[in-house]
């Protein structure tokens, strides 16, 4: 069925203008903003930073070198939580696929989506130390994929569910009384195998129920994550959405979640920071996006652009085509900000700031994530040049899949002998 322009208009949904805090949501914000840093930074006025491209090459190559490793057919999954799912070439996906049988095709995204939504949100660095023994395979995983294959086997045996007889859910009732006990024992976690901030993550996904209790009052239906399904498609009928839009849709109705990001205008703003070079008060330094109330402040979304790469997947399975895939920016975090530093590309300027603990706030670490997003744009284009790919044929969410996070990790391993980012970052769990 071909839609016409105005159904093509209609389908590609603008940020909500009526929000005070729209453009702060918006990804063009974030590329825009970020891009801004970085201009400040190639004008040698960082006092953190200095910006050496000559690193950039080798950077491009090792990321292309691993991307034909990996996928030596060029055929690049998005970059998703669902990846994760995938530890230890174990293909866990066909087993939930087979549960679903007989569902609807609403009725099995929602639970995809239920799943995702909880499973994106328990995943900011588990530590260097936790381990997670898998059951049934006894296979030992750490970091993201150890909290992603955690949450698949808590998912599926009803951690999340409170409704008799159908384990295969994340409803509000239940999120909303989670306690820290139930994570430590669903992670693990131990004195022994501890995993770094797992009150911050419960208060989390508590403040998750809430918000779904509080939309599903609002729209009606269950107030479960796969409501954010009924909301993108229109209850199913919807086949075509933008990327902005999944992330829009993210940011509202997941918004009230994020307590620990910056109040703007006396409003909570989530994983959006002040910093002096994102523009002033009426927008200027920060390119077209001038606006009073938002000026002077850098967003990233970290883990609502994560969460929205990750249902990228589960709303095609249920046939809705996602357009406009590289309006979602590079993801600012350990791995992909690793390799840049690490790489040589962002060069602190005090060698010491790599030894000390910084807090998300820090002007350092705002700057670092804001450099990540803005080289990762950059990186992009060497990428898909060596690659002889298109953006079309190989969008933002496949390089960092193929890819700039397992470089990050992989530079880090040759460099470090536990792995560790270049960078130590106070964490609660709640941002990246």
């Amino acid at each position: 069925m071909h839609l016409s322009e105005e159904r093509r208009a209609l389908l590609k949904v603008a940020p909500d203008k009526r929000h005070p805090l729209a453009l702060l949501r918006d990804p063009g914000t974030i590329r825009s903003r970020c891009a801004a840093i970085l201009r400040a930074a190639d004008d040698n006025v960082s006092e953190y930073f200095t910006i050496d491209r000559r690193a950039l090459p080798a950077v491009a190559a090792r990321v292309v070198a691993l991307t034909l490793k990996r996928f030596p057919d060029l055929n690049i999954p998005y970059h998703s939580r669902w990846r994760h799912f995938e530890a230890g070439d174990i293909d866990r996906k066909p087993v939930l696929d087979a549960l679903l049988q007989g569902r609807s095709v609403a009725d099995a995204a929602r639970a995809r989506f239920d799943l995702t939504v909880v499973s994106v949100l328990l995943d900011a660095g588990a530590g260097t130390s936790w381990r997670y023994t898998e059951p049934g395979t006894d296979l030992v995983l750490q970091r993201s994929e150890g909290l992603g294959v955690a949450t698949w086997h808590g998912f599926l045996n009803g951690t999340f569910s409170a409704t008799a007889g159908d384990p295969l859910r994340a409803d509000a009732a239940v999120l909303e009384h989670l306690d820290v006990s139930t994570l430590r024992t669903l992670l693990q976690s131990s004195p022994a195998n501890p995993v770094v901030g797992l009150e911050g993550r419960t208060g989390l996904l508590v403040r998750l129920g809430a918000a779904l209790r509080e939309e599903g009052a609002r729209v009606g239906g269950n107030a479960r994550p796969g409501l954010l399904y009924d909301r993108l498609t229109d209850n199913g009928t919807r086949t075509e959405v933008s990327a902005a839009a999944v992330l829009g849709e993210v940011l509202r109705v997941l918004g009230p979640i994020w307590t620990a990001g910056s109040r703007v205008q006396g409003l909570p703003a989530g994983d959006v920071w002040p910093h002096r070079w994102a523009g002033d008060a009426t927008g200027r330094g920060a390119g077209a996006d001038h606006d009073p109330t938002t000026g002077g402040y850098v967003p990233f979304h970290k883990l609502g652009q994560w969460l929205s790469y990750s249902l990228l997947e589960p709303l095609q399975w249920a046939g809705v085509r996602v357009t406009d895939l590289d309006e979602l920016t590079g993801l600012p975090e350990y791995r992909n900000g690793g390799l840049f530093i690490d790489g040589g590309v962002i060069v602190p300027r005090d060698p010491r700031a790599l030894t000390r603990s910084w807090k998300a706030q820090d002007d350092f670490i705002v700057e670092w994530r804001a450099l990540t997003v803005a080289l990762l744009d950059e990186l992009a284009v060497r990428v898909r040049e060596q690659l002889g790919k298109t953006a079309e044929e190989l969008p933002l969410a496949c390089i960092l899949e193929g890819g700039t996070w397992a470089a990050g990790r992989e530079i880090a391993s040759e460099l470090r002998p536990d792995g560790a980012p270049p960078l130590k970052i106070e964490s609660d769990g709640t941002l990246f």
